[in-house]
């Protein structure tokens, strides 16, 4: 019962002055330790992802470098996260993530600093993120490297997918919102 509460209010307190946070204004650092809010991104879709280099869902670099390619002119917004919090696949420096990405995959989407996903230290983003599309049975968790957030072009979340889910299958999800 108290859950329930919880969550009426936090739905309800919009309609009563209470404020919601907007993806819009949340601070982000680049990879290169730009820090600027995701204002940048307004009017585009963003696809957002924790992203880890020692993974085995790694070369999934390749097709979302493909997304980007494909559909960057028409509105998309690649967003990769790294992340440390699984058995350690994203233990290099901003520098080390940004070289690995390049020569390996040909980044060219725009990759941040390091976050946590999960824990006391979750970053805001992912705060945000994970109590708008819920996972499996309504768990906020990140289970792994390579969950996908799918962000309207207004700022809703729209939804999350698996790390299995291949950047080729969001496709069509992509193209109804371009």
């Amino acid at each position: 019962m108290r859950y329930f509460l919880i969550v009426a209010l936090l739905l309800l307190s919009p309609l009563f002055g209470g404020e919601r946070v907007s993806i819009y204004d949340i601070e982000v650092k680049s990879i290169d330790k730009e820090s600027f809010k995701l204002e940048k991104y307004r009017g585009r879709v963003m696809l957002i992802v924790n992203v880890a280099s020692k993974c085995g869902y790694t070369g999934q670099y390749e097709g979302l470098q493909a997304l980007h390619e494909k559909y960057s002119a028409k509105g998309l917004s690649v967003l990769g996260f790294p992340c440390n919090q699984f058995l350690s696949q994203e233990p290099g420096t901003e520098e080390e993530i940004k070289n690995f990405c390049m020569s390996s995959f040909g980044v060219t989407f725009d990759m941040f600093s390091k976050i946590d996903v999960n824990g006391e230290e979750t970053h805001p983003l992912y705060k945000l993120l994970k109590e708008s599309a819920t996972g499996l049975l309504g768990s906020e968790l990140i289970k792994w490297n390579f969950t996908k957030f799918l962000v309207d072009k207004e700022g809703h979340v729209l939804q999350r997918y698996a790390p299995s889910t291949t950047p080729k299958e969001l496709e069509a999800d992509i193209e109804k919102l371009l």
